[in-house]
């Protein structure tokens, strides 16, 4: 694993980090701000400060993915962007690299936003680069779908384009049939859905095209 990383995913890496030593410096205040709330009328919470509004706000479409609500949700997500993130970066080039991240940390939030309001139901935050995550992973896939990886449960390499079509497949199951509750199945998907739209534009196999290739 390369540890020259190129700038976006190493101020990436950073600010996810710096972030959550702040939660832990500031209890749940962060949560309450900038955790993504569902779309609905907001809810009354009682807290140490007082009595406080708690909902959806347009900056939680971003400011969600930078927090996290554990040491091992953070190293999880950390460790698949150092892993992956710098070859991305390398290949779209930074600029790029950085609007695809946020595209797909993006859809991922409306994702998550549609499925809790129109199916799942209930008020509780999300929060995590999960999204953005399984963006990168995703383009891994499909700009190298021949490099080698490993499911855990299954130490055997398989291709890259194979490993991530399986992800996507479980994430799907897992979401559809409500398993590991309090997992945010659709917004992986959502993340998934952003970049391989995105990476289609670029590559001109949409209706809309781009200016230019990014490949050209």
């Amino acid at each position: 694993m390369p540890f020259d990383l190129p700038p976006v995913t190493r101020n990436l890496l950073i600010a996810n980090v710096a972030v959550f030593l702040l939660q832990q410096l500031m209890g749940d205040t962060l949560l309450m701000h900038f955790a993504l709330w569902p779309w609905g009328p907001d809810q009354v919470a009682q807290t140490a400060d007082g009595i406080v509004s708690i909902g959806f706000r347009p900056w939680q479409l971003v400011s969600y993915a930078f927090m996290h609500g554990s040491t091992l949700h953070l190293l999880s997500n950390m460790l698949a962007l150092y892993m992956f993130g710098g070859q991305i970066e390398r290949l779209f080039g930074s600029r790029n690299f950085t609007l695809y991240y946020f595209v797909c940390l993006l859809v991922a939030a409306l994702a998550q936003l549609v499925v809790v309001k129109w199916f799942t139901g209930g008020f509780y935050p999300t929060l995590g680069a999960s999204g953005a995550i399984f963006g990168i992973l995703l383009a891994f896939g499909m700009m190298f779908p021949h490099a080698k990886m490993m499911l855990i449960l299954l130490p055997i390499p398989i291709s890259a384009w194979l490993f991530v079509t399986l992800y996507a497949l479980y994430e799907l199951v897992l979401g559809v049939t409500g398993t590991q509750a309090g997992i945010a199945h659709f917004a992986h998907l959502g993340g998934m859905l952003g970049g391989y739209v995105l990476i289609q534009y670029w590559r001109g196999k949409l209706p809309i095209k781009p200016r230019r290739s990014l490949w050209r």
